[in-house]
């Protein structure tokens, strides 16, 4: 039996669903009339036992699958239609018991799916006065009354069973009787006004189509149309079978690139070693309300193993809904290459646990960043940073102050992202130059990065449709473009939750040390409050120029918390300012700092609190004279073997130490 796994991508002005196996009851697929699951694919209609009369009116013959939510095609305001191509594989099992041939299959896009066919037969379609409709109609019944130029023809239909243009498949030496699978790939582009129609038993599109027509569908669609497929077996039996089905709309502008279909063998999220895995996204859509700012994308990873056909589920917690108008392109392996010069180590512009990331050139794009990954153990596949980074930004978050995702790679043992090119590098860098570099950041400066990490923080928590945990906030994830912009990127570790969840499973604790929450080592919990004390150590980092922890061990929280208390807080300031700064300023910066980083993640303000704090647009909290004690209780048990001891300034010398999970961190 195969696995059922299916991708589904659902914005805007974006939509792909693919299906490229039929084999469980979908979510996200409903059926009518006849219609039902087998274990590779969806049954349209059952054999009869008897052949109907041509007197029979009765619907038992029919049968529809529709994708379950309506996919928007026309803007209302400029009256242009979304382009969309799409390619499934059928078949069609005639019963030897009757020799009447059934009617056939279609292609359906519907302004509803509530409709009543006209009496047993014409593939189920809707009535002509009923509904706006298109169809390719693959007839396998000859009606001369409807203009059939034969009993084995492919065609056009729009909102007529009468077909707008047909052609005759035995020229492609098609049978459609055949009971072979049958490969359509249907395209319609809005700039050309044009649907093209291939038809092959080859999993590869033929060069040229056997149907090309002019047709603005503008005048035919409504705003929100589904789309699915229908087949009817009139005065005959037949078993019409649907096995596989890739669907996809681009945006409404009248420059639509090339459309790729997604072919054989494509991977939207794949894994180094293994040809053989299977991806799926699942996806939600939206209903638009208002001013079309409400847009989701519903993002799962599954797993397909080499043996066994076992799914894996990755964590719900990955899956997520994003707001986009942009999606990132596929590049080959050639074009990655060539862009990197070969990978050329002199190239290289950083290094990371997971990955390499390398300065390329693109003859459309300009200078990227190449993010390559390193090379997966079979073990781990689970906790893939490729694909945790990929599932979270592939929903093409859309902030000034994210790093912007251009395209992508999985191609043989190679895993890429392509994000744009920041010339001034990370803030890590900039800010922690050699003494003898004369570069140092102003205040102004500074004080733009924090509020621009702010920014990017508050959308990731409260303005997307699902709220983000990034998980690894620190100086070396922040990009600074040209003007020293700050640029949030590097979502490797990004956790997704539902913003109504009261509940989050514990994660294995990851991250950086130095900017990593108490609570989050002890608990595995990450939660908004985690960033927050992330954000807290990036704001001191900022402003007193010293790195997190210092060589000798001194933690830069601890270092100011005990300037604090002795009243000499602007002490902390990075002498590379040379006094250079606005007092107060400074001191209300170091005092956001300390508050975000308070023990009690309770005290913790949320990022967007913390930026108008900053910008003098709310009041500083009282901070007590002293850093507080807070005891953090343990998640392990004293017995449990996977534990280690660790002592923590926040846990008193007369108390004893606490236990925690086993940490990942670097």
């Amino acid at each position: 039996m195969l696995s059922h796994t299916f991708i589904i991508f659902h914005f805007f002005l974006f939509t792909i669903f693919i299906l490229p196996s039929l084999s469980l009851p979908s979510q996200n697929i409903t059926l009518f009339g006849d219609a039902s699951y087998t274990d590779t694919s969806i049954t349209l209609t059952k054999q009869q036992h008897t052949c109907l009369s041509s007197s029979s009116s009765s619907s038992s013959g029919i049968g529809r699958a529709f994708y379950l939510y309506p996919v928007r095609f026309l803007d209302p305001l400029t009256n242009s239609t979304a382009s969309f191509s799409c390619r499934f594989s059928f078949s069609i099992l005639s019963s030897p018991s009757c020799p009447s041939s059934s009617d056939g299959i279609a292609f359906l896009i519907s302004s509803t799916t509530d409709f009543s066919s006209l009496s047993n037969g014409y593939m189920g379609l809707p009535h002509s006065d009923q509904d706006s409709y298109f169809a390719v109609e693959f007839d396998t019944s000859f009606d001369p009354s409807l203009g059939d130029i034969n009993g084995n023809h492919v065609g056009i239909d729009l909102g007529s069973v009468v077909s707008f243009a047909s052609a005759d498949l035995l020229s492609r030496r098609i049978d459609l009787k055949s009971g072979k699978i049958i490969n359509a790939w249907i395209e319609y582009r809005d700039d050309m006004k044009m649907v093209r129609v291939w038809v092959s038993y080859s999993s590869t599109r033929p060069p040229t189509p056997i149907i090309a027509s002019f047709i603005d569908l503008s005048e035919r669609f409504k705003e929100f149309m589904h789309v699915g497929f229908s087949a009817s077996n009139g005065k005959g039996s037949s078993i019409h079978l649907v096995h596989h089905w890739q669907f996809k709309t681009l945006s409404y502008s009248h420059s639509v690139g090339p459309m790729d279909n997604v072919e054989e063998g494509d991977c939207f999220l794949c894994y180094a070693g293994d040809s053989k895995i299977a991806l799926g996204i699942g996806g939600i859509t939206a209903f638009v309300v208002g001013s079309a700012l409400a847009l989701i994308v519903v993002i799962c990873v599954l797993i397909k193993r080499k043996r066994g056909g076992v799914i894996r589920k990755i964590r719900e917690g990955q899956s997520s809904r994003f707001q986009t108008n942009k999606v990132p392109v596929k590049l080959s392996l050639s074009e990655i290459t060539s862009a990197t010069m070969g990978f050329n180590r002199d190239r290289l512009v950083g290094e990371g646990a997971s990955a390499k990331v390398y300065k390329g050139s693109l003859p459309f794009g300009g200078d990227v960043a190449v993010k390559r990954f390193e090379k997966i153990d079979e073990l781990d596949r689970l906790h893939n940073p490729f694909a945790t980074e990929f599932a979270t930004m592939v929903g093409c978050l859309r902030h000034k102050n994210l790093v912007q995702l251009k395209g992508w790679c999985c191609e043989g043992n190679e895993l890429v992202l392509v994000y744009e090119y920041l010339p001034n590098g990370s803030l890590d860098k900039v800010l922690h130059r050699n003494l003898s570099s004369s570069f140092v950041l102003s205040w102004k400066q500074r004080v733009n990065i924090i509020l621009g990490v702010a920014a990017a923080l508050t959308y990731l928590h409260e303005e997307c449709e699902r709220q983000i945990i990034h998980r690894d906030v620190k100086t070396c994830n922040i990009m600074l473009d040209v003007d020293f912009n700050a640029k949030l990127g590097d979502f490797g570790l990004a956790e997704v939750y539902e913003h109504s969840s009261s509940t989050r499973d514990a994660t294995i604790p990851a991250g950086t040390m130095g900017y990593l929450a108490p609570e989050y080592v002890y608990s595995g919990v990450p939660t908004v409050k985690t960033d927050v004390y992330s954000f807290g150590v990036v704001i001191i980092e900022v402003a007193t120029g010293r790195k997190p922890v210092a060589d000798d061990g001194t933690v830069i929280g601890d270092y100011v918390w005990s300037l604090w208390e002795k009243n000499r807080l602007v002490e902390a300031a990075d002498p590379k300012l040379m006094g250079e700064f606005d007092v107060i300023e400074m001191e209300r910066m170091l005092l956001v700092g300390l508050v975000c980083v308070h023990p009690d993640y309770e005290k913790r303000p949320r990022v967007r609190d913390a930026a108008r704090m900053i910008k003098k647009e709310a009041p500083l909290p009282l901070l007590p004279t002293t850093k507080p004690w807070v005891r953090i209780m343990p998640v392990c048990p004293n017995d449990t073997p996977e534990t280690q001891d660790v002592v923590g300034d926040w846990v008193s010398n007369d108390e004893a130490p606490y236990l925690t999970p086993r940490s990942q961190f670097y």
